[in-house]
């Protein structure tokens, strides 16, 4: 009974897992097939195959909906943000994690509040306002950074936490100064947060629509999501456009996702191994 108990459990844990998968999947699979599919055929939005392949709704998606210059903004806001946070949270959280007296334990505390505190728009935009910041691709970046900083914060410290004191004594007699320590001994150990992290700040940069909608007024400056939603607003009738505009901003978060997932479960790997 306990084996044929354990068999049930497994099978209906991988039916589970396989209708789950089917839910998210099947509308990316949808959505794929319709982007090459001509405007009558995708309307009707069903998994058959298109008649002929339309590959040229691509290059009707790019030219017409000026994709071009919003996915290098995109892609600029979320580099250059995830960067930042974290060189930024890497850093600090090794700080605080080793010496939690004092001021350190006051702004670990005070900088993860921001978490659970919503954003505050009309304090935000006096702000920007007063530092010109605002329709400013610097000033996105840098909001975008503080934005992630909080929760970012919160899991480094608490990755960090679980590599031993030890390794810092020992680097520490060996010679190393705190600079060298950080650099040369605790950062490379750092990778499987670093990857999380990233994945995670780009995912949520990537995917934002509300922060680029109130400081950007500039269309030339608007990211993907501002795109899709003029594109779709211009070509709400032509499913087949617009699936292969979802696909296309789709794809960068995608790719970041199977890269970061390498690294991570590559890191984790290497750091049972030598555990």
């Amino acid at each position: 009974m306990g084996k044929t108990g354990k068999t049930i459990g497994r099978i209906l844990g991988n039916a589970v897992t396989v209708f789950i998968s089917l839910i998210v999947i099947i509308p990316l699979v949808v959505l794929f097939l319709n982007s090459f599919k001509t405007a009558g055929e995708a309307n009707r939005m069903t998994l058959s195959l298109p008649k002929v392949w339309m590959f040229e709704n691509y290059g009707k998606v790019i030219e017409q909906g000026k994709l071009l210059s919003s996915f290098l903004n995109g892609l600029m806001y979320a580099v250059f943000s995830v960067l930042i946070v974290v060189i930024l949270v890497s850093a600090a959280a090794f700080v605080i994690s080793r010496n939690q007296k004092g001021i350190n334990r006051f702004l670990y505390y005070f900088i993860i509040s921001g978490i659970a505190m919503p954003i505050n728009n009309v304090a935000l935009m006096k702000v920007m306002q007063a530092l010109h910041l605002v329709n400013t691709r610097f000033g996105i970046i840098l909001l975008y950074a503080a934005i992630n900083i909080p929760l970012s914060l919160f899991l480094a410290y608490g990755f960090i936490g679980t590599i031993p004191r030890e390794i810092d004594e020992a680097a520490v007699i060996d010679g190393c100064k705190p600079g060298q320590l950080f650099i040369r001994v605790i950062a490379p150990l750092l990778k499987p947060i670093v990857s999380t992290l990233f994945v995670l700040d780009f995912m949520s940069v990537w995917n934002d629509f509300t922060m680029p909608l109130y400081y950007l007024n500039n269309s030339r400056k608007w990211p993907m999501t501002l795109a899709v939603y003029n594109f779709f607003g211009a070509f709400e009738y032509s499913w087949n456009l617009v699936a292969a505009d979802i696909i296309l901003t789709l794809a960068p978060v995608l790719l970041v996702f199977i890269i970061g997932q390498k690294y991570i479960v590559g890191g984790v790997s290497a750091g049972s191994v030598k555990g």
